[in-house]
């Protein structure tokens, strides 16, 4: 009897309600993600979803492979925000825009911040995306900073703060979720340029990768 086909095999070649069952479990995870973070039950998932249990860890066997799965789209789209800030000739210009722009996607999604900022090591494609906007926004903080424009003594473990600062008030609704973080965000950005470049406290010793511990399957 051949094998039941699983989460990594191309969807074309599920049975077509295999397959149906597969998005369904993908849409429910991305809602319940987006609104509840990445720490909702699976079983919640699968109730959401219309399906079993079994029916949902046949498909992905493990926390992780859903979460990379539904995150996948996100992190790539957060690759080319730093593709684009490195591309822009403003160096100061391509690092604010490419903070807001992350920051709204943040707002977008509660589960993003977690599932950027946690390592999935078996995921190799999702860690390879994620290393890339990695190394390429330390690459647009060294261009700020040489540009004169960024203050000399920000930290890669300065964007860790931000993000989680900004999931803090991104926890209201709609437009109030929206303004408080544009707000925030402006704030930051201000303290972040060179001009205001007074003494701070150490940097924590804080990394963009292993914040968290990869999520416990439930």
């Amino acid at each position: 009897m051949p094998a039941h086909p699983t989460h990594l095999e191309p969807a074309e070649a599920l049975r077509s309600d295999a397959r149906h069952n597969r998005e369904r479990i993908l849409d429910a995870a991305r809602e319940a993600f987006a609104t509840r973070g990445l720490d909702v039950p699976m079983a919640a998932i699968a109730r959401r979803a219309g399906v079993g249990v079994a029916t949902l860890y046949r498909r992905f066997p493990s926390r992780e492979s859903l979460i990379t799965e539904v995150f996948e789209d996100e992190l790539a789209a957060c690759a080319s925000l730093v593709d684009e800030a490195l591309a822009d000739p403003d160096p100061w210009r391509g690092f604010r825009t490419a903070i807001e722009k992350v920051c709204a996607m943040q707002v977008a999604d509660r589960g993003f911040t977690d599932a950027f900022l946690t390592a999935f090591p078996a995921a190799i494609d999702y860690e390879r995306t994620r290393a890339r906007a990695e190394q390429g926004f330390a690459e647009v903080v060294r261009r700020a900073k040489a540009a004169g424009r960024l203050r000399p003594d920000f930290d890669l473990a300065d964007l860790t703060l931000l993000l989680k600062a900004n999931c803090g008030v991104s926890t209201g609704t709609g437009d109030v979720a929206a303004a408080s973080s544009r707000r925030l965000v402006a704030y930051l950005l201000q303290s972040f340029q060179a001009e205001h470049a007074a003494p701070l406290p150490p940097a924590p010793p804080l990394t963009l990768s292993h914040i968290h511990a990869a999520p416990a399957a439930r």
